[in-house]
């Protein structure tokens, strides 16, 4: 498995069970290139004057694509990048982030894409434990690698896109190279290193929002498993599509939706470094995108977006689809009420590297529920002492199939998540008769009073419908009755004033539309909601209940 030392993948024993369903999956040939699959077969196939990606006002068809991507490919190789070597990326959704991707794959890397958000310190985590021999920046995102550097153990190339032709002359003479010398100087012909399907060939990085960022290792066979799975039998994608997903590369969502499913099938892929509701409409109707996968957050700043509706050219949607946290049946309801679509909701994993459960599969949706596995996965939920839950009964999802939770370097977290083969998710939900998946919470953010089992995000969809409040987050505080009670943050709208008066009628607002017992007992107005970075920067991304049940336990 190439140069990978021994120990930094789990030891067989906790590995998950690979459960191969679909045909597609067991067809594949024991070594391959995934870029090879991806492009050179594409263009040769006589899509080479299709367009690959569409970026802002550009059109990159197969062939130029395949084109930069030898010529990076070659000067890597050239710079002493070998089979296994780690190299890492450090830009937004942008052409080079592609092209470096399937470059350093061509020639047997890995892959290794991390947030733009990472600080100093996760930078310099992430680098050492994976070990990266080179890194592809955006000059924009320099600065802090530059911090960085002094800690960074194993890190030999720096290889900087883009900046202005003052900071380039600066780059070259600390000894760094340029991203647009190095595909212009390359040589047209690349040979593709085959490697084994289960051989490494992605890392990525989780967002390190309970604590440093923890490294999943996916293998050389994901890059087809995902785009023969989910990209055709949930968004049946085919060469005439053009998928629009705001997600970074550095986000397993992100991956799947810019770097894989599109290529498989000869399809675009339209991207853009940074989300704007009014943005992503307008790409809509520029690009005539027709898969569209965004967050509910996403979702909902769109619909919030005065005359949407009239004002863009949303003709071209056949999909969309959704994930990353709870869409609401209220989002859902919205969305179709005002543009016509159903949205189709997913969850996955960085672990499990793409969605595998979704409505998308069976394409009737349930308001509030995510719906079944999708084709080649088996999920189940399983109380606490293992034994798998009757419909309705609430525990911890579990799921079985092509792909699995692999930790890189930690066997504990491994041996803590993989149980007789089955990957835990770390969601509590439900199930009902029809194999269709309700999430409640978080393992982390259950709360738990009185004896029952209480999901925020029930109570925070309720919340954020009423006119004054602008965001909403619920978490468990002690209580010495009843184990826990039920206290909601809340960040009113601009313009609106906290008061006593006004977290009673919070309360009352929500008697009717939740239990007695989920009822909030505590209300606290706060400036703003913490969130993790997302597609939009900085508090666009995630819910944060730890740092309230922090400021709480503060």
């Amino acid at each position: 498995m190439g140069k990978i030392p021994e120990g930094y993948l789990p030891p067989k024993e906790l590995w998950p069970t690979w459960v191969y369903k679909l045909p597609e999956y067991q067809a594949y040939p024991q070594k391959f290139n995934s870029t090879e699959e991806l492009l050179d077969k594409q263009v040769a196939a006589g899509r080479g004057d299709r367009p690959a990606i569409l970026f802002e006002d550009k059109r990159i068809p197969y062939k130029a694509l395949l084109g930069m991507v030898n010529k990076l490919g070659s000067s890597l190789k050239g710079l002493g990048i070998e089979e296994a070597d780690r190299v890492a990326l450090r830009a937004p959704n942008i052409p080079p982030a592609l092209v470096t991707n399937f470059a350093v794959l061509k020639i047997g890397g890995i892959f290794l894409p991390t947030s733009g958000l990472f600080s100093r310190a996760e930078i310099a985590h992430v680098f050492n434990n994976a070990e990266v021999k080179a890194v592809v920046v955006a000059a924009a995102l320099i600065e802090e690698l530059e911090k960085a550097k002094p800690d960074l153990k194993t890190l030999q190339h720096i290889i900087v896109i883009g900046g202005t032709p003052e900071q380039q002359a600066t780059y070259k003479q600390q000894g760094y190279l340029l991203y647009q010398e190095l595909v212009d100087g390359g040589k047209p012909e690349c040979e593709p290193v085959r490697r084994d399907r289960m051989d490494v060939s992605v890392l990525l990085y989780t967002s390190g929002t309970t604590g440093p960022p923890k490294g999943t290792a996916h293998f050389n066979e994901e890059a087809l498993i995902v785009p023969d799975g989910f990209g055709k039998y949930c968004w049946n994608v085919t060469e005439s599509d053009v998928i629009l997903s705001a997600a970074p590369i550095a986000m397993a969502a992100g991956y799947s939706a810019v770097a894989t499913i599109p290529y498989r099938f000869g399809a675009a892929v339209s991207i853009f470094p940074r989300f704007s509701p009014e943005g992503m409409f307008e790409q809509i109707q520029n690009h005539k995108a027709t898969i569209l996968s965004a967050l509910p957050t996403a979702y909902r700043k769109m619909h919030q977006v005065p005359g949407a509706e009239k004002k863009y050219d949303l003709s071209s949607l056949r999909v969309c689809t959704g994930g990353g946290e709870s869409l609401t049946a209220k989002t859902y309801e919205d969305w179709k009420e005002k543009f016509g679509q159903e949205i189709f909701e997913g969850l996955g994993t960085t672990e499990m590297m793409f969605v595998f459960i979704s409505s998308a599969a069976t394409k009737k949706v349930k308001p509030g529920s995510i719906g079944p596995a999708i084709p080649g996965y088996e999920v189940k939920v399983i109380n606490e002492e293992g034994k798998e839950c009757k419909p309705g009964e609430t525990g911890q999802l579990v799921a079985c199939g092509p792909t699995g939770t692999m930790y890189w370097r930690d066997p504990e977290k491994q041996q803590s998540v993989v149980k007789e083969g089955w990957c835990r998710a770390g969601d509590m939900v439900t199930m009902d008769e029809d194999g269709y998946i309700w999430f409640l919470s978080r393992e982390d953010d259950l709360i738990k009073s009185s004896g029952y089992r209480i999901g925020p995000e029930e109570i925070e969809d309720v919340l954020v419908t009423h006119a004054s409040v602008a965001d909403a987050g619920v978490v468990g505080v002690l209580d010495p009755m009843m184990g826990q009670k039920t206290k909601a943050y809340v960040h009113l709208k601009e313009g609106k004033q906290g008061s006593e008066d006004l977290k009673q009628e919070l309360i009352e607002f929500c008697k009717g539309k939740v239990a007695v017992y989920k009822l909030p007992r505590e209300i606290e107005f706060i400036d703003k909601m913490p969130r993790a970075p997302g597609p939009g920067g900085p508090g666009t991304g995630k819910l944060l209940r730890r740092v309230l049940r922090q400021r709480e336990a503060g």
